[in-house]
């Protein structure tokens, strides 16, 4: 059960970070609080999937056609910070238009997803620690 259980956060997980509507911090939460699995098994399983629907999407902006802007406002945003701006791209909502922004600017790739994980990581962290 275990297994399935982590799977399904991984899933979730990656859809939640993609255009998709999703809740991962909900089952991330549940999964803690029901000692699903190690605490430390469920964050890294969480921040993977993630982490790799975060990717996706900055891979789905280097696609759009230039002549198609971003937001205004986030495109500045990301303009000025570059790839730094990835580690804001757990924030609901704003950072999935991050993530196609960065991807569309075409952002240092290392840097890019360096940032962008560790963003993903912190935040379920921060969830964890407030939970445990």
């Amino acid at each position: 059960m275990e297994d399935l259980s982590l799977v399904g956060l991984f899933v979730v997980s990656f859809l939640s970070a993609s255009v998709l509507p999703g809740s991962s911090e909900l089952v991330f939460i549940t999964m803690l609080i029901n000692k699903i699995a190690p605490d430390s098994t469920i964050l890294w399983v969480a921040t993977a999937g993630n982490t790799l629907g975060g990717v996706t999407t900055f891979f789905v902006g280097r696609f759009i056609p230039s002549t198609r802007l971003p937001n205004e406002r986030v495109l500045l945003w990301t303009e000025k910070w570059g790839g730094f701006s990835l580690l804001f791209s757990w924030v609901p909502f704003l950072g999935d238009v991050i993530c196609i922004t960065a991807g569309w600017l075409r952002t240092g790739v290392i840097l890019s997803l360096l940032c962008l994980s560790t963003g993903k990581l912190i935040r379920y962290w921060v969830l964890m620690a407030g939970i445990t």
